[in-house]
């Protein structure tokens, strides 16, 4: 690999009349060693880029492009952002035992690298013989992470490796990337990008048609493009500080909160999984126009809450919500919006339009045109209203999943991490339209391990540790999330 990878002159077009051309004409070339962070927003191209310089497009994804010349690396490893897409095996340790063997590595010496790599990533196990799919989204990223380290790539391609991690896994595999890669190339696409600049070499920015729009050094290109990737919707230091909003509200409605009563009551609630406790909470009330973040560790039973609330797992004790007749998923949805932390495990129908049609009521057929149009425009998918769900970035897969929780007025929102892939433009409108939401009552459940949403938009927050759900008290919520009931988070309009 001494003359390293990139590309000369790419073009690249998806399946389909509609797409539009990605990549027209781009040309770079990434040095042995470099390490290169890729920005742009949501649904540029920059995971296909990243898959065009790694072989699998179009070698194991078939996708027209044409290229002058395609320079790819001999030895490489990927992460994928989501990590089930990878896996191989059904156990952790037959799945690092699997790269191994590829690798012609003894029999003997496998159980030592196995705990090794694991190591690694910070992934610890009473037993490694542990069944993946009894994971975590976060700890399958790290095993995810932990089996491409054990190829011993000259090249790691990083497709937002940690989107699902706490801020303490982040912290640890950035560490661990860092200390590894000293003679690696890396190739990285991230909207986290605040724990990775200081050791990257090169800047990327795409624009939204796929193109380039500069290369230099992270301090250069923030310093002279800054209005640019601002217009562009990309994440940037100082984002935050820079979209600091007006309230529409400052408070829910005073017809709302008059007199309030809870929509939801929790008593000795408990949510199983293979016959173990995942999730309890002993006695918490919900009132309209709370925005809960749920925080806690990967792991620790953040999910499993939401999905108990919904009867997707088995359950004990009481929750109860005001208008729900039964416990059923289907009686639930009457009232209870959900978005899972992957959105394509809600996806059923073959375009953009028709999920958001299939989630409408019967009785709203009438309304279902203005209705569609609505949210498509809201999500910033009327360009895409034709495309099949599978089709989308993860960013877009992420808006189509909450603007189809959306479409029947829920008055309980549960959201398992819905900003995880979207830029910045996407994460800033998606909290503008949940504030809108909470102003007018509606309740946010909201599992997430940014601490800047927690921060700014959070009425209050509950701590999940080892399964067990707790209010955090009002005097150690992080400033300015300390309101009282009812009261108007800083950020979101």
């Amino acid at each position: 690999m001494s003359e390293g990878i990139g590309v000369t002159n790419l073009r690249l077009k998806y399946p389909g009349d509609d797409a539009p051309l990605l990549f027209q004409g781009v040309s770079f070339s990434i040095k042995p060693g470099e390490k290169v962070l890729l920005l742009g927003p949501s649904g540029c191209g920059k995971s296909t880029l990243l898959q065009v310089l790694s072989c699998i497009v179009p070698d194991i994804i078939e996708i027209p492009l044409k290229a002058d010349e395609i320079r790819t690396p001999s030895r490489s490893g990927y992460v994928f952002q989501d990590p089930d897409t990878q896996f191989c095996m059904p156990y952790v340790d037959e799945e690092i035992a699997f790269v191994l063997e590829n690798l012609q590595v003894p029999r003997e010496k496998m159980p030592a690298l196995i705990d090794y790599y694991l190591g690694l990533v910070g992934l610890q196990f009473e037993d490694t013989h542990t069944l993946i799919g009894q994971l975590s989204q976060g700890m399958k990223q790290r095993l995810a992470i932990a089996t491409v380290l054990a190829l011993e790539p000259e090249v790691l391609f990083l497709d937002e490796p940690t989107a699902l991690l706490d801020e303490e896994g982040t912290e640890q595999v950035w560490d661990t990337i860092q200390a590894i890669s000293a003679e690696k190339t890396l190739v990285i696409v991230e909207h986290k990008i605040s724990g990775i600049l200081e050791f990257i070499d090169r800047l990327i920015v795409m624009s939204p048609d796929g193109g380039l729009l500069v290369d230099g050094s992270p301090q250069g290109v923030f310093q002279a493009y800054k209005k640019e990737i601002a217009d562009y919707g990309i994440w940037y230091p100082g984002v935050w500080d820079d979209n600091e909003m007006e309230r529409v509200s400052g408070k829910v409605d005073a017809s709302v909160i008059q007199n309030a009563k809870p929509v939801m009551t929790f008593r000795n609630f408990v949510g199983t999984r293979g016959g173990q406790i995942k999730t309890s909470v002993d006695n918490l009330s919900v009132y309209p126009g709370d925005w809960i973040t749920v925080v806690g560790a990967n792991g620790a039973g953040k999910s499993s809450l939401l999905l108990a609330i919904m009867r997707l797992i088995p359950t004990h004790g009481s929750c109860w919500i005001e208008g729900v007749k039964g416990s059923k998923v289907e009686q639930l949805a009457e009232q209870v919006g959900f978005v899972f932390q992957n959105p394509e495990f809600q996806f059923v129908t073959n375009s953009v339009e028709e999920e958001l049609a299939y989630s409408l009521p019967e009785e709203a057929q009438d309304v279902q045109g203005a209705a569609i149009e609505l949210l498509l425009r809201e999500y910033d998918l009327l360009a895409l209203r034709k495309r099949h769900p599978f089709q989308l970035s993860m960013g877009q897969k992420r808006r189509l999943s909450v603007a189809s929780a959306m479409v029947r007025g829920p008055r309980i929102l549960l959201l398992d991490e819905p900003t995880f892939g979207l830029d910045a433009r996407g994460t800033l409108r998606m909290l503008d339209q949940l504030e809108r939401l909470r102003a007018s009552g509606t309740v946010i459940v909201m599992v997430t391990h940014d601490h800047e949403i927690v921060k700014r938009c959070a009425t209050r927050v509950w701590q999940v540790e080892d399964g067990r759900v707790t209010e955090m008290p009002a005097a150690k919520l992080p400033a300015p999330a300390a309101h009282q009931r009812g009261g108007a988070p800083l950020l979101c309009k």
